[in-house]
């Protein structure tokens, strides 16, 4: 089983609370677009990453002195966003670092795919962005179809955890003998699911704490996930599509969550 969460744009560097384990997988991959951003003007930079004048000006200091090999930080202690927040891995114990090593990637625009202990730099360069490289005008045609292939070779389950964003430079592409399981959470309103997006990320977050605290690794028993007050909803779930509620009661049945 690998778990799939999607990055967040603020980043930080933390070179002292863990040491980074590894240099990211496609770091080759990660060193074409460095050159293609730095070949780009700050008003092109600005507009690729769609920012304030601040934001642009710490991004771009950062692009023209990156270091890919130097001062790095474990890409799971690097990004702040929300959906990191609520995970919280600045107080996980070692068991779940162990378990989200093993099963947690995180996808990339920049990196492509990670590991939580990869070693990585500050960066911005979301999945959507319209950056040319190589003949290719998007980072979904420059990624193609590595990081499917990579996780299927990994795997037969994938957790997809990932805004769609992310998600569909993987999805999209991986052959159909890997099953996905798109978890989905919200509120029922007039008899609809719906999505907000930042209790999305807050649970997704919480999610992915919760399937490490319980060392869980069989897709039924991610179904007993109950923080934040959401409960698993088999009415409107699906066989590859598991809905969680606000307000649903907890599932009866077995708790043996690990595997």
């Amino acid at each position: 089983m690998r778990i799939i969460i999607s990055p967040a744009k603020k980043m930080r560097i933390d070179t002292d609370s863990l040491p980074w384990e590894d240099m990211p997988q496609f770091l080759p991959q990660t060193e074409r677009l460095l050159k293609a951003l730095q070949k780009l003007s700050d008003r092109e930079l600005q507009r690729l990453w769609k920012c304030g004048d601040s934001i642009a000006e710490l991004n771009t200091e950062r692009l023209r002195t990156m270091d890919l090999y130097r001062n790095l930080t474990p890409a799971v202690l690097s990004y702040e966003g929300i959906q990191y927040q609520y995970m919280a891995p600045g107080v996980f114990e070692y068991s779940h670092f162990d378990y989200i090593q093993e099963r947690l990637r995180i996808l990339s625009g920049f990196y492509g795919l990670l590991k939580p202990f990869d070693g990585v730099t500050p960066y911005r360069l979301e999945m959507q962005a319209k950056l040319s490289v190589g003949g290719y005008t998007n980072l979904y045609d420059f990624w193609g179809d590595k990081l499917a292939g990579q996780l299927a070779s990994e795997t037969q389950l994938i957790i997809d955890l990932a805004s769609k964003e992310y998600s569909r430079a993987v999805t999209t592409k991986l052959p159909e003998s890997v099953r996905v399981i798109t978890c989905v959470f919200g509120e029922l309103k007039n008899g609809r699911v719906v999505e907000k997006g930042t209790l999305c990320k807050m649970a997704r977050g919480q999610m992915v704490r919760w399937l490490a605290e319980n060392n869980v690794a069989d897709s039924e028993n991610i179904k007993y996930f109950d923080a934040m007050g959401y409960g698993y909803n088999k009415k409107y779930s699906a066989q590859d599509k598991y809905v969680f509620l606000k307000g649903e009661d907890k599932n009866a049945g077995s708790r043996n969550k690990g595997a």
